[in-house]
């Protein structure tokens, strides 16, 4: 994998996953001559604290805009010192370091992106507030050829089989997004916020002029080049965007075509370096601070040109990335991050890339139109034994719309995920007194695979209609799907508390139960009695729980059944 590969779409071209490892930078190679003093590069450089500052948490109002403050209150989220600005003073201390270019800040980790050669970095990492600092892109800018795109030759253009929606309708009908918006929920309110490689064509093709005559287009910030020019470079952010906002009715219409959107260009297709996860985390912080509502990542990171270092699948554990630790800031501050879960399914890595392994985010796995999982779509589970993917939608022959306005087909991950992040706005929208964290459970608990989650879709398709269902079990829809087949469920998981609950299948309702939990080496830590119950589930009494995998084994008398669940 190259570039953002990623920029997920197997079979597609675009540019490859990439992978950095967070932390104080990565370590060069033994024996890697050190780099030339006057070569300008970009480093992440951490800050002490936030001495000084004049920002308070008490005051988000400088820092914050109301929409996002609302977001946290109506999600009972405090303004930490975490979300607080960086020091001015300490910004002023970088910027009078002679040859120092100052590029962004970043409040969550407490950092600059500095721009300068290995002479400078020295004098700005012995400022007396700069605790240390990570070098964000290696080699020369620009070697790279850029990636063209060897898509599936456009289609040409025609009315698909449902008049209304084009080719668009089977991925849009598959999670319920046809009966979402006969329900009068097509993303009306909602921001979303787009991080790719670029949108040309956004601004000329006619699927996404509703956007522009409907003022829905918030705001463009490409960080790359930092300006607002966001209609230009690589066309897989095109694609992604049209498979959410896309609105021609008879041709072509995404899952969530009346929401607003924020586009951010943080991939640069002509290299592959950690550079590109530092821009990830600078365009969540500003769509944080704008109050976006959910964030659509079809990008990912395991492989770095050289002499970046590359990922292990060991990494792939929700704390190490830089792409990965700053989605999980953006899940903790009440965003829904919805991320591709990669292309490696097919590749000796085979397994998820960052961010999609980040704790309390949507990763998105690829079928085909009948349901069946891609073979290109990332596996899991995370190195520290997570779920993961968590859902997956169709990202095979998915019908996406290019620059020039031509309905075609790609696949990938990359297209899976921005389908069912249309279907998040449309249920956030119909349900706006859940958390971030509650869309994603209700969401989980209504895929097909929901009661016997696996690595490679996770829990499966969601479905609007279930999910609402489940979220308003006194007024639900009609014309709901059937539910999958009953089976016993331990939910939430992964699990932040001890407040574990277990959904019963109906064989195992009205039965005495015996629940025996284990830990990973196989010993018992918890055994609990059920009396009979017709209840469709029961709390579980299992004591303080360590972070690991568990696996709970539950017996009716005639037979057992096994469940794992995860302690974070």
């Amino acid at each position: 994998m190259v570039l953002s590969r990623f920029l997920l779409a197997a079979g597609l071209s675009v540019p490859a996953f990439v992978a950095l490892a967070a932390g104080p930078g990565p370590q060069l190679p033994a024996g890697t001559p050190a780099k030339t003093a006057g070569t300008v590069r970009k480093h992440l450089v951490y800050f002490k604290d936030k001495a000084g500052t004049p920002y308070t948490v008490s005051q988000p109002q400088a820092f914050l805009s109301a929409r996002a403050i609302q977001r946290r209150q109506r999600q009972n989220i405090a303004v930490l010192p975490r979300d607080l600005p960086v020091s001015p003073a300490y910004v002023q201390q970088v910027k009078a370091v002679a040859g120092a270019q100052l590029w962004y800040t970043s409040r969550w980790f407490n950092a600059a992106i500095v721009a300068c050669d290995s002479a400078t970095l020295q004098q700005v990492q012995a400022l007396p507030c700069v605790r240390s600092a990570q070098t964000l892109n290696r080699g020369v800018a620009g070697t790279r050829k850029p990636k063209g795109d060897d898509a599936d030759e456009p289609l040409a253009l025609e009315r698909g089989t449902r008049s209304q929606y084009g080719k668009a309708f089977t991925q849009a009908q598959m999670l319920g997004a046809v009966q979402m918006h006969d329900a009068g929920f097509r993303g009306e309110g909602m921001q979303i916020a787009v991080f790719d490689a670029g949108f040309p064509g956004v601004n000329t093709a006619s699927q996404f002029a509703g956007i522009f005559q409907d003022q829905r287009l918030a705001s463009t910030f490409n960080v790359v080049e930092k300006t607002t020019q966001v209609f230009q470079r690589d066309s897989h952010g095109t694609h992604c965007l049209s498979t959410i906002g896309g609105n021609q009715s008879g041709l072509y219409i995404g899952t969530a075509p009346k929401a607003t959107f924020r586009l951010f260009i943080t991939e640069d297709i002509f290299s592959e370096h950690p550079v590109e996860e530092a821009n990830w985390l600078i365009a969540a912080e500003k769509a944080d601070s704008a109050g976006v509502d959910i964030i659509s990542s079809s990008l990912g990171y395991s492989t770095f040109d050289y002499p970046s270092v590359d990922y292990t699948y060991a990494n792939m554990n929700g704390r190490t990335a830089l792409s990965t630790r700053a989605a999980t800031v953006a899940a903790r501050v009440g965003m829904v991050v919805v991320s591709s879960a990669g292309n490696e399914g097919n590749n000796n890595w085979r397994y998820i890339t960052a961010p999609a392994d980040a704790d309390s985010i949507l990763t998105v796995g690829a079928t085909d139109s009948l349901s069946v999982v891609a073979g290109f779509s990332s596996r899991g589970p995370t190195a520290d034994g997570r779920i993961k993917p968590n859902l997956a939608a169709m990202g095979v022959q998915t019908a996406i719309v290019t620059p020039s306005g031509v309905v075609a087909r790609g696949n990938g991950t990359s297209y899976s995920c921005p389908v069912l992040a249309g279907m998040v706005a449309g249920f956030w929208q119909a349900n706006p007194t859940l958390t971030a964290q509650q869309v994603i459970g209700f969401l989980q608990r209504s895929g097909t695979r929901a009661l016997t989650p696996n690595d490679d879709i996770g829990y499966g398709i969601p479905n609007f209609v279930r999910a609402y269902n489940l979220a308003n079990p006194g007024a639900p829809l009609a014309a709901a799907p059937p539910a999958p087949r009953q089976d016993l469920l331990i939910y939430p998981n992964p699990s932040k508390d001890d407040e574990l609950y277990l959904q019963l299948a109906v064989d195992f309702q009205s039965t005495p139960l015996q629940v025996r939990i284990f830990d990973a080496r196989g010993a018992l830590v918890a055994e609990q009695r059920i009396a009979p119950t017709s209840a469709a589930a029961v709390r579980l009494q299992p004591g303080v729980l360590t972070k690991g995998v568990y696996t709970c084994r539950v017996s009716n008398g005639r037979e057992q059944r096994t469940v794992r669940f995860v302690k974070l």
